[in-house]
């Protein structure tokens, strides 16, 4: 299980390896996107909190990058957490998710990004549910259900 110690040393020090990686032109990246998908995933954009019913749902399954299907996480990990973004304690493989200091807009954050493709998906900090205290906060629009579970 992942706690804050390993995010902060895997921005510092660097990620775990992908499985393997994904590399599109942005026109190839356009041309598979919708506008705010590509906003959102391919240029760092941010969607509007509550814009999606994701936040609400709880029903199993699995939640994939919307840009290269990679497996990202699994709805067991999903909770309320009452920003108006999905969050999740963890990420379904520990190499799924890439963490990078975020400097912007005034603050020090840790932008999480699919390790696959680079697709940003949202930000992560130490104020979730124990046993982890981790919240990945995701753009709904960057995930993708792509597997129930039984």
């Amino acid at each position: 299980m992942l706690k804050w110690i390993d995010i902060l040393n895997f921005a510092r020090n660097g990620n775990p390896e992908p499985d393997q990686r994904v590399e599109k032109s942005e026109t190839e990246w356009k041309q598979l996107l919708t506008d705010e998908q590509f906003a959102v995933t391919r240029q760092k954009g941010t969607e509007r909190p509550f814009s999606s019913d994701v936040c609400s749902r709880f029903d199993p399954g699995i939640y994939a990058c919307v840009c290269c299907n990679t497996l990202l996480f699994d709805a067991n990990e999903k909770f309320e957490s009452g920003t108006g973004w999905p969050s999740f304690t963890q990420p379904i493989k520990e190499n799924a998710v890439a963490y990078l200091k975020d400097h912007t807009h005034g603050m020090v954050r840790v932008e999480i990004v699919c390790n696959t493709c680079n697709a940003h998906l949202g930000h992560i900090f130490p104020d979730g549910p124990q046993p982890s205290g981790l919240r990945y906060c995701a753009n709904a629009v960057s995930l993708k259900k792509v597997e129930e579970t039984v």
